[in-house]
């Protein structure tokens, strides 16, 4: 029985799937590097009155913020925000079992070019989540000293859930399909 060129892509997709996932996980530290130090710029630029620094320990950003957990000036201590870098981080494995599958000429920068193309949405999720978690889910007290006002907040909900259901699944896959083109093709003509 011959195999369709489809259903031959799809199961060494299935079957690069694990082995990504699993150096995705533990390159997790390195891999993700680069988005936090976007989401620092970024912080720094566009939030400077919120957010002191980020500390990146393995796949967790931790923020530094300038809030008080409760509304005295003179209330020592600062809120401080954790978000897991990789809940918005698995379309990278997700892009690598894809170019694998394919094994096209050039898969190498192929992957770098994708890997480039996804570290900017990785970095949305992060800031994202970090800015729900200061401005929407944190305490009152907490939430009312970051001055954002109700449209803000809702930007805020918007960006969260875009980054986290939409960017991480479709990014990668656009990515792929603006790489691959020619295999496509390829797969269509039934040639794969």
């Amino acid at each position: 029985m011959t195999r369709s060129p489809l259903g031959a892509f799809v199961i060494k997709v299935f079957a690069w799937l694990p082995v990504a996932f699993v150096v995705w996980y533990f390159a997790a530290p390195l891999l993700l590097w680069p988005a936090a130090v976007v989401v620092e710029l970024v912080a720094r630029a566009g939030f400077a009155d919120l957010v002191r620094g980020t500390e990146q320990a393995g796949a967790t950003l931790t923020f530094a913020t300038s809030l008080k957990p409760g509304t005295s000036s003179a209330q020592s201590g600062q809120v401080i925000v954790d978000v897991n870098m990789l809940l918005y981080a698995f379309g990278l494995p997700l892009y690598a079992a894809l170019v694998l599958a394919a094994r096209e000429t050039g898969w190498p920068r192929r992957m770098i070019v994708g890997y480039a193309a996804l570290v900017p949405f990785v970095a949305w999720g992060v800031l994202a989540d970090f800015l729900k978690n200061v401005a929407i889910t944190a305490e009152p007290l907490v939430a009312s000293q970051t001055g954002f006002v109700a449209w803000q907040r809702e930007m805020i909900a918007f960006a969260f859930q875009f980054g986290s259901l939409i960017l991480p699944t479709v990014v990668p896959a656009a990515a792929w399909v603006l790489t691959h083109r020619a295999f496509l093709e390829r797969l269509r003509s039934g040639k794969g």
